[in-house]
């Protein structure tokens, strides 16, 4: 019995980090990895041993930077001032109390606010909201692929053993 409410709590990790990975307030790679890690210690790391459960830690922490880095390089590519850095930081974490509108909105008014207050413009300020939100976009993508990765090194892994 307690092997099923395992194996059903790993699942529902693994499933809610799927989902997680689409949904940017919800911490879907570390729900995955959690899952992952939870259904190779109930296996007994016969099938997903070590040498990968650390591959996908890996993957897990270079999802998380991506997440973290995206706004930022996004709106420094477009020029971003120090004030709009901070101001989509600033957005970001603001933005998770608001839900799903406020996790993608709020890194973008950040960055315009901080822009706008830096140098005035609002053009400017625009232009650097909307690099922070392209920014956002591309490391949604790069989450993706990682979780994708993820996905196939644990199936491949428990499968072929």
């Amino acid at each position: 019995m307690e092997a099923i409410i395992l194996w059903t709590l790993a699942a529902l990790l693994i499933l809610i980090g799927i989902i997680g990975a689409f949904v940017p307030v919800l911490p879907g790679v570390l729900l995955l990895f959690g899952g992952m890690v939870l259904a190779a210690y109930i296996d007994g790391f016969r099938r997903v041993g070590w040498l990968t459960l650390a591959i996908l830690g890996i993957l897990t922490v270079l999802a998380l930077l991506g997440d973290a880095l995206g706004a930022l390089i996004g709106a420094r590519r477009v020029g971003a001032s120090r004030q709009a850095l901070v101001g989509a930081a600033i957005g970001g974490l603001v933005g998770i109390f608001f839900g799903i509108v406020g996790a993608l909105l709020g890194p973008f008014l950040g960055a315009a606010a901080g822009e706008l207050m830096s140098r005035g413009r609002l053009a400017e300020a625009a232009r650097v909201g909307a690099g922070t939100w392209i920014g956002i976009a591309l490391a949604m993508a790069f989450r993706l692929g990682i979780v994708f990765a993820m996905l196939a090194v644990f199936i491949t892994r428990y499968l072929l053993r």
